[in-house]
């Protein structure tokens, strides 16, 4: 690493510089979650999750976080919105910023119907800023989803599983996130609660 040279100058052993640069991070969980209604029309809570690692402002590593993972209630779909400091951006090139793409048959533009694959966006958060990262969200942020499913669900009968999520609208979710210091009990996000699920089938 190139700062290596730099510790040895302050006489750290090369054994304790791996224990510096993680010890530098503050280490935090994010998660909101808000009631919205699925494609279908149906009532349910959706939640979003994340993790990031925060240094200081005057160490030479940027702050990192994971992916955003988006949950609907009763659905066992799961978005992963990257941002172009994940690994995996480069198979979401379907714009920049903070988004998730569509799977090519699963998926659909709402507005026109047309289908939806790895280069439509279907879902961004704060859609406007193209260069927007995850590291830099506020506690506010802005959920627009832009796409809806082919189908709802997956299989018949006992073997059939809900793929549904949040509807589509042309105007952003406004969303509010509770941010915690990681490993406290109050940094787990709340699990959603499959008896409305039960109640609808």
């Amino acid at each position: 690493m190139k700062n290596r040279g730099l510790l040895r100058t302050l006489g750290l052993p090369v054994a304790v510089i791996p224990l510096l640069l993680s010890g530098c991070a503050s280490y935090y969980s994010h998660y909101a979650v808000f009631p919205a209604e699925n494609s279908k029309g149906e009532d349910r809570q959706v939640k979003l999750t994340w993790q990031t690692a925060e240094y200081p402002d005057w160490w030479i590593v940027g702050d990192k976080s994971t992916p955003i993972t988006i949950e609907t209630q009763c659905s066992t779909r799961k978005w992963r919105l990257v941002d172009s400091s994940h690994s995996e951006a480069d198979e979401a090139d379907c714009g920049g910023g903070i988004r998730a793409c569509g799977v090519q048959g699963e998926d659909v533009v709402a507005g026109n119907g047309e289908p939806a694959g790895p280069d439509t966006r279907c879902m961004a958060v704060n859609p406007d800023n193209t260069d927007a990262l995850i590291t830099d969200m506020g506690s506010s942020l802005d959920l627009l989803v832009s796409c809806k499913p082919v189908n709802t669900a997956r299989g018949s009968g006992d073997d059939s599983e809900n793929i549904d999520y949040i509807r589509a609208s042309s105007v952003p979710y406004t969303v509010y996130s509770r941010k915690s210091p990681r490993g406290r009990l109050d940094s787990r996000p709340p699990d959603l609660n499959d008896s409305v699920c039960e109640s609808d089938e």
